[in-house]
């Protein structure tokens, strides 16, 4: 899991200004706030837009969309703080590689071409930032009301013998729900996924089947759980982030040690520590 920290203004007057410390730091967090709603709407609006337009256009409107969400996705990027724009690549990687097995391969659900719209990959990154701005701000109440509500719904599929996918993915929810660092995030993951999945399958941009294959369980459309899926998402994202510093803590190890191994005698330095 990765960490999950609100974002804080500039710790130093930058050049050339006149005003003190704390007038610098108040000034920067007020662009950073304007920043982050700014993101926000653009996000808001694209899931909100976009799908409408995906909807009702053909081939090409869905490029269209999918070409602004792009465009967007390196400007969500360029202005996150620099320790999540390793999560959000990591994020974008492992939910294309999920969309091709959910989709294509295991046929949980279909999007409205048959295909894997341009705009999901990023899509699924949008929903991901948006978790990281505003997890750290949920209430004690919400954090423990999620996984309450997804038990009863879980019971009561049971019982009813409905969208049984749910039971077991709220069952990985829990699974992700005990890490006391993560509760924040996968808990609002859980409703904002749920919230965009209502949305677009009842605009029709892409179904779920009532048959889960190779398993004998059903699904609603969309299975109340869903959101699972993004904790599962969220949990892959923190492991290789943290594969990924370790990797590059070893190498800088590796190469400080071949450095003080040969300090003595500069002719034998490596090439890259002369640089």
């Amino acid at each position: 899991m990765i960490s999950v920290t609100p974002v804080s203004g500039g710790e130093a007057l930058r050049p050339g200004s006149t005003g003190s410390v704390s007038e610098q730091t108040m000034v920067d967090d007020q662009r950073i706030n304007a920043s982050v709603a700014l993101s926000t709407a653009l996000v808001v609006a694209t899931f909100t837009i976009g799908l409408i337009v995906d909807r009702h256009s053909g081939f090409a409107g869905q490029l269209a969309v999918g070409a602004w969400c792009w465009a967007l996705l390196f400007r969500l990027i360029a202005t996150s703080p620099p320790q999540w724009r390793v999560s959000l690549f990591c994020c974008l990687i492992w939910a294309t590689a999920g969309e091709i097995f959910l989709s294509l391969v295991w046929g949980l659900y279909t999007y409205r071409l048959g295909n894997i719209p341009f705009f999901v990959p990023p899509g699924h990154v949008f929903l991901f930032w948006l978790g990281l701005v505003y997890a750290p701000h949920l209430s004690r109440f919400f954090v423990g009301a999620v996984p309450v509500a997804a038990v009863a719904y879980g019971v009561y599929a049971l019982a009813a013998r409905i969208d049984t996918v749910s039971v077991l993915l709220i069952g990985i929810f829990l699974l992700c729900w005990l890490q006391p660092q993560g509760r924040r995030l996968y808990s609002l993951m859980l409703v904002m996924a749920l919230m965009l999945e209502l949305y677009a399958t009842w605009l029709g941009n892409w179904f779920w089947h009532a048959n889960v294959p190779l398993f004998d369980l059903s699904s609603n459309n969309p299975p109340i759980a869903a959101g699972s899926f993004y904790c599962m998402l969220d949990v892959l994202i923190g492991l290789s982030v943290r594969s990924i510093h370790s990797r590059r803590a070893s190498a800088v190890s590796r190469l400080a040690s071949a450095v003080s191994r040969h300090a003595g005698s500069p002719d034998q330095l490596p090439a890259i520590a002369k640089l």
